[in-house]
């Protein structure tokens, strides 16, 4: 239960359905969850009945547990990226290629959204598209 775990006062969330309160109930849970860095919350929340999970950079996800239990990322040509979603239990989706760089497939979408190259051509002349 968070409350007790975060060591709020329970008597102040019993009526946690009454919407009136919800500000002040928010500007309670929001002032203590300040006092603990997020680590520290997860020491303190890990291994409870407490639905939570830490908010993490996108360089700490693929090396938390769950991602990688999970397998949430994969790498291709050598960069980690989030895997293919959704996963179904019979189709196995499949990378067709890695990261693209910016600009890279700019011409061909380009051409297939019906410019012709002529087009594609004065755009990349006069550097509106690289």
């Amino acid at each position: 239960m968070l409350v007790k775990h975060a060591g709020v006062n329970e008597a102040e969330f019993d009526s946690q359905m009454d919407r009136e309160g919800w500000v002040v109930k928010k500007e309670v849970l929001a002032a203590i969850f300040k006092t603990k860095t997020r680590d520290e919350w997860c020491e303190v929340m890990e291994g409870t009945d407490v639905c939570f999970a830490p908010v993490l950079s996108i360089w700490e996800a693929p090396d938390h547990p769950h991602n990688k239990t999970r397998e949430t990322f994969v790498e291709v040509d050598g960069i980690t990226q989030p895997a293919p979603a959704p996963r179904f239990s019979r189709t196995t989706p499949e990378i067709s290629h890695g990261a693209r760089t910016a600009g890279q497939d700019t011409e061909s979408v380009l051409l297939e959204s019906g410019f012709d190259e002529a087009e594609v051509a004065e755009l990349t002349k006069s550097a509106v598209i690289a």
